[in-house]
């Protein structure tokens, strides 16, 4: 039963924990009109939900976090036929991949990979298990009240629509792109997570020190009840966060590397000490909960991709070298992260794992 209730407390906190972090990266892209196709929360797969402002909210059965789905994040330069093939598209409403390549007088391998990134931005549906060939369809438009007063035509998925300006068209789904924005944008949208992941840190910390209050000794070295005011609790939460961030640039120095690495703990960890934090009442899992939002936080700003630090770093490349990252690249530096991150998880598991065995206390 205690490994059910670990596994339980785990889930819904990293669970959590996630989700908010992937909100921050949807309510960023929105605040700059970026399109989002999905906010999910637990990881991609099968979902239930529902559509609101051409974004699908819902739930898949993986409930280990969540993600949001922003469009135009693809690396590399744009396919140089996704005007024609928008167009195409949006006239015929439902079209093949050899439909479009005729239409544009291209190859069959350049339709495809123009349809594909139209896919990535939202601006096409692509093919379903049900297609026997490569079909893709013009998204169903349901304009608000608003659009529609100004005139704006309700379209269905697939629905073929007229194409007056075909420019025109392509820039306006172009603007809906995180990859249309100036770079200081696509670095709020990156960043975004992590600020929300620290900043909700910082009100469980108000919330314990200030609501909830703590036992401290006083003058005369009694034990005594006391409530600090806001600001000195966000004071300790900004404290904490700045020697979780120095306690994690210990990674990148030889000298302290293998300490930092030996005083952490894998996700078997957080579960081990989720449960006893939470027995342990309301102030020590609020305690806990915060301590965990700071690390997944920091951690995230590693300049490793797939983490967003990665993704700055790589775009801070891009704004000094002028030069865009191809596809191939970033796989190949995603792969290396991730490979790190399988060795690291694995060494810390173990450590965990013997832990519990020996039974001896866990890192931060």
């Amino acid at each position: 039963m205690d490994i059910v209730l670990m596994i339980v407390y785990a889930t819904l906190i990293l669970g959590f924990l996630v989700f908010i972090h992937e909100g921050g990266h949807y309510l960023a892209s929105r605040a700059f009109g970026v399109r989002v196709t999905e906010f999910m929360l637990g990881l991609p797969g099968p979902s239930i939900g529902f559509t609101k402002w051409g974004t699908k909210f819902g739930v898949t059965p993986f409930l280990l976090g969540g993600y949001a789905k922003v469009c135009g994040m693809e690396p590399g330069e744009m396919s140089p036929h996704l005007e024609a093939a928008l167009a195409s598209l949006y006239r015929r409403g439902t079209a093949n991949m050899e439909d479009v390549a005729r239409d544009c007088g291209i190859s069959d391998d350049e339709a495809y990979e123009a349809l594909e990134e139209l896919v990535e931005w939202g601006s096409a549906k692509g093919p379903t298990k049900q297609d026997q060939y490569n079909t893709y369809r013009a998204p169903e438009v349901q304009p608000s009240r608003k659009q529609r007063e100004r005139g704006m035509v309700a379209y269905d998925l697939g629905q073929a629509r007229p194409v007056g300006d075909a420019h025109a068209l392509f820039e306006s789904e172009y603007k809906q792109q995180y990859r249309s924005l100036p770079f200081w944008k696509r670095s709020v949208i990156l960043v975004a997570g992590v600020a929300v992941n620290l900043l909700f840190a910082v009100l469980l910390f108000v919330v314990l020190y200030s609501i909830i209050g703590v036992d401290a000794p006083n003058r005369a070295g009694d034990i005594v009840h006391v409530n600090l005011n806001p600001l000195q609790s966000i004071e300790m939460g900004f404290v904490y966060i700045g020697m979780t961030a120095q306690m994690v640039a210990g990674l990148f120095n030889p000298a302290t590397a293998g300490e930092v690495v030996q005083n952490s703990t894998s996700v078997i960890g957080i579960a081990a000490m989720s449960k006893t934090m939470i027995d342990a009442g309301l102030a020590n899992a609020i305690l806990f909960v915060a301590v965990i939002s700071v690390s997944l936080g920091i951690m995230n700003l590693l300049p490793i991709p797939p983490l967003d630090g990665g993704r700055f770093v790589i775009e801070v490349f891009q704004k000094v070298s002028r030069k865009a990252v191809s596809m191939r690249a970033l796989n190949y530096l995603s792969l290396a992260g991730m490979a790190l991150f399988v060795c690291f998880f694995l060494f810390m598991a173990n450590q965990d794992i013997q832990r519990i065995i020996s039974g001896v206390g866990f890192g931060g």
